[in-house]
């Protein structure tokens, strides 16, 4: 084959040709692919055994999505790529992911007359028809249900590394799906997934292993346990640093992450592009070490006053944080409640002092083998009448909320307060965490080193789903308690972003 024959040719003139910048400062300036984008493109499309599967992986914000969405309008348009009547789908583990591609497919052809004119968009159903061949495009997000009855001859899955296990109804679903055509392709474009199980791990390992002359394997990473500041190491997993993806935003994140055990994990799989447990250590002693420091009830008396309240079994560790913000310091006052009742087995159970911490009064231990909620909103009533503090805002998990509050209102705790339940999952507990995280590194806490929230600090690990999106965890059923660092998060959130700054939240609201 010539080099004038070469489809790779064909497909990057195509590209240049026809495809603009869909956003950002380049706008509608001509695409302008980066050399592991050609190199790519050659080693599918001029593949002597003709490709079947396609694997290209990289860190985060390196053009993934901007190449699927060029390559697929390719298959769409271009007279090397279309066939009459085919099937182009694009796979996305999420709603919101399909309709990225989408939606940059839709503004490459507005922005370009001559596509527009061979297209048609039907935004309803995420497709797009080549009108030349009756070709047809169809974004898809992971529902198993959807992907039956089609019969792609190509498919573009973004972001797999996403699915967590080794196998997926969906994706199986489309591959399978191709069995009616001689020569289907695949192409798989995402950052790695976390752990080798996961499904994209497997394919990786597999084209690598197998060096089957129909797989295509580009994979751009990181050294394991390298330097996180190692430029060296950036460019291995970042090849289009300084063309897609910002030097300065990527060592900002680094140099962040590099401090706070909860975020290196992360960031060395989404920005290192490095298989790794997404489990960690969140609180590096020495930073909790800096923000250790006296709180003064003072300051809670001058000014507003937020409390977070993780609420725990009845016959368990239930924490209540105080949080308040001077202007130069966040001043936390922690108050940890656990029933008297059975309080030495559970030390010996959880290897923690919690009956020395009764008796130095660390820890209040009221009789009883539960929790009594209404003796708790008492003692806190009690407690905010001895030291003249009202509550600006109370901030609470939703799991036994409303028993709670209505104790609160039987005892007066808290009975004029902003009363709001945050949930517990990734989504809610994420820009918290970022918020306490940055009050850290800020060295803006004065945490009254006060042992629960301490055994808190040290036993908490962060857990990332596959978006990013991080909240806290401990390591085992029975052992140190987060309790309180949770409702940590909850009080010093509001501190961070004031509550006329926060809108409508996730939360849902107590009356």
């Amino acid at each position: 084959m010539t080099q004038s024959e070469l489809v790779s040719d064909k497909i990057i003139e195509f590209i240049k040709r026809h495809i603009k910048v869909p956003e950002g400062a380049k706008v509608g300036e001509p695409m302008d692919l980066a050399p592991f984008q050609i190199e790519f493109i050659r080693d599918v499309y001029d593949n002597p055994a003709k490709t079947r599967r396609a694997i290209l992986s990289m860190a985060r914000k390196n053009g993934k999505t901007a190449l699927i969405a060029a390559l697929l309008l390719a298959h769409l348009c271009s007279t090397a790529l279309r066939r009459p009547n085919a099937s182009i789908v694009s796979a996305a583990a999420t709603r919101d992911q399909a309709a990225l591609v989408f939606d940059l497919a839709v503004k490459m052809i507005q922005l370009n007359p001559a596509l527009a004119t061979v297209t048609r968009i039907i935004p309803s159903s995420k497709t797009i028809i080549g009108l030349k061949a009756n070709t047809t495009y169809k974004a898809l997000s992971a529902d198993a249900q959807s992907a039956h009855g089609l019969s792609p001859s190509v498919l573009i899955s973004d972001e797999a590394g996403q699915i967590v296990g080794p196998s997926n109804k969906f994706i199986d679903a489309l591959i399978t799906s191709q069995g009616a055509h001689e020569n289907p392709l695949q192409i798989f474009i995402s950052t790695q997934a976390a752990n080798d199980a996961d499904l994209f791990s497997t394919l990786i390992d597999d084209a690598i292993k197998s060096n089957d002359a129909k797989t295509v394997v580009h994979v751009y990473r990181a050294d394991d346990d390298c330097d996180l500041m190692d430029r060296e190491q950036w460019r291995k997993a970042n090849p289009g640093l300084g063309l897609f993806r910002s030097e300065e935003d990527l060592a900002e994140q680094l140099q962040q992450a590099s401090r706070l055990p909860s975020m290196e994990s992360m960031s060395r799989n989404l920005l290192l592009n490095c298989r790794i447990s997404m489990e960690r250590q969140a609180f590096a002693p020495k930073i909790v070490a800096d923000n250790n420091g006296e709180s003064d009830w003072q300051v809670f008396r001058e000014y507003p006053v937020y409390a977070g309240i993780d609420l725990s079994r009845v016959n368990d560790l239930t924490a209540v944080i105080l949080a308040a913000d001077d202007g130069e310091h966040i001043h936390l006052k922690t108050l940890a409640f656990t029933p008297l009742g059975g309080i030495r087995e559970r030390a010996n159970r959880d290897r923690v002092p919690y009956d020395v911490w009764a008796d130095q009064d660390v820890l209040y231990a009221p009789p009883g083998d539960t929790l009594d909620y209404e003796m708790i909103c008492e003692w806190l009533t009690m407690l905010m009448e001895e030291h003249g503090v009202e509550i600006s805002g109370a901030y609470f998990d939703r799991w036994r909320a409303k028993e709670f509050f209505k104790a609160a209102d039987d005892k007066g705790f808290a009975t004029l307060a902003h009363r709001e339940g945050v949930g517990q999952g990734y989504q809610s507990m994420s820009p918290r965490l970022e918020a306490f995280e940055t009050a850290l590194l800020q060295k803006r806490l004065k945490m009254d080193n006060h042992p629960v929230l301490n055994m808190g600090l040290a036993a908490a690990i962060a857990v990332s789903d596959p978006s990013g999106n991080r909240k806290l965890s401990k390591p085992k059923e029975h052992g140190p308690k987060i309790d309180a660092v949770v409702a940590a998060l909850m009080a010093v959130y509001p501190c961070v972003h004031k509550p006329d700054e926060m809108g409508s939240d996730l939360s849902f609201w107590v009356a």
